[in-house]
């Protein structure tokens, strides 16, 4: 069975046919931003002391998992700050001289917004750091023992940094913000903030039940809670009268195969897998794979990251081993798994 994790409803990552509809609801100020009250408290505190002091907001990196709100918290940044955002990605910077050209073209102030900036190379990343110290470009004229180099003034500006995997970063990179955030797994609570919200922007008629019955499924992610909103809106607009009830919520999310946790018929095959053939494990990466017919890659990239979160999955260093909650979600009796598995619990 192979599976495209980008198109799985539960998936985190940002899709195609999300992108239009995410934007729409892309909350534009931090009154409007439901959750992250750490990091939104200490983002108004910078902002409001760099707009006293007349001075450019310090580099910041936002990190955590994909689709809790870093593009977003970019962007209400560069507004409250009154600047120009100018976005792109790691990615997408392939040379030194891609770099250059978003640099020059800064003005005064601007957001540079540089999603997923693990994947900075290494020469590009060479750029990067006087920019980031001392607003300048140092540039290579000529090659060979001819060569030569000279420095360019930048416009002060605000690099916004934004990565789900903030260990890829480099030492000397990460050393040169001024503040990193981490942005936590939102509570069912606030994502039904954020569904009723993005419900009132798409014209949505939902009851608080049916609100919290989507975000309760929703991996603690606001971008998967907005793609279950529209999926729910199309089942309630055909076997209802409209309107997203806690009723209409529960069939379209059942008809989904999205369990009361989240969890799709991919993580059930995982988990099911593991129990019946390996008796709950400690089983290999490779092994496991192989039996529910996907690469080792996706299942550790895709699949394991919200079972190990929830706790329904745990690494040994013997192999993946199914927890009793694993057993409980899914209603098989635990029988103590076998011995090497039994023994990781015991600990």
């Amino acid at each position: 069975m192979d599976f495209d994790n980008e198109n799985r409803i539960i998936s985190p990552d940002l899709n195609e046919i999300d992108n239009d509809i995410e934007v729409s609801l892309r909350p534009k100020t931090f009154n409007e931003y439901i959750g992250q009250e750490k990091a939104k408290e200490n983002l108004k505190v910078y902002i409001e002391a760099a707009k006293s002091r007349g001075d450019v907001l310090d580099h910041i990196l936002l990190y955590g998992p994909p689709g809790l709100g870093k593009t977003t918290l970019a962007g209400i940044i560069a507004n409250e700050m009154g600047v120009q955002m100018r976005v792109t990605s790691g990615p997408a910077i392939e040379k030194q001289g891609d770099l250059a050209a978003l640099l020059t073209n800064l003005n005064e102030g601007d957001v540079l917004f540089i999603d997923e900036i693990h994947r900075l190379s290494r020469q590009v990343e060479e750029v990067l750091y006087p920019a980031m110290e001392d607003n300048a470009l140092d540039i290579i004229i000529g090659k060979g023992p001819s060569a030569r180099s000279i420095r360019l003034d930048l416009p002060r500006f605000t690099l916004v940094g934004a990565t789900t995997r903030s260990g890829q970063i480099s030492a000397p990179l990460r050393d040169r913000f001024g503040d990193i955030e981490r942005l936590e797994m939102y509570s069912p609570d606030e994502l039904a903030q954020i569904v009723r919200r993005s419900a009132g922007i798409l014209g949505v008629m939902i009851d608080p039940d049916g609100a919290l019955e989507i975000a309760s499924r929703s991996r603690g992610t606001p971008r998967i809670a907005n793609r279950l909103l529209k999926r729910s809106r199309d089942f309630a607009d055909v076997m209802g009268n409209g309107a997203i009830t806690s009723d209409i919520a529960k069939i379209a999310l059942s008809r989904m195969e999205i369990d009361e946790l989240g969890l799709d018929s991919i993580d059930r095959l995982l988990l099911t897998s593991m129990i019946k053939n390996y008796n709950g494990g400690p089983v290999g990466l490779d092994t496991i794979a192989a039996t529910i017919g996907e690469e080792a890659i996706t299942v550790e990239d895709v699949v394991e990251p919200y079972l190990l979160q929830i706790g329904f999955l745990a690494k040994t260093p013997r192999g993946r081993v199914a927890t009793p909650l694993a057993y409980k979600h899914l209603g098989i009796p635990f029988n103590g798994g076998n011995d090497n598995g039994q023994q990781r619990f015991d600990l």
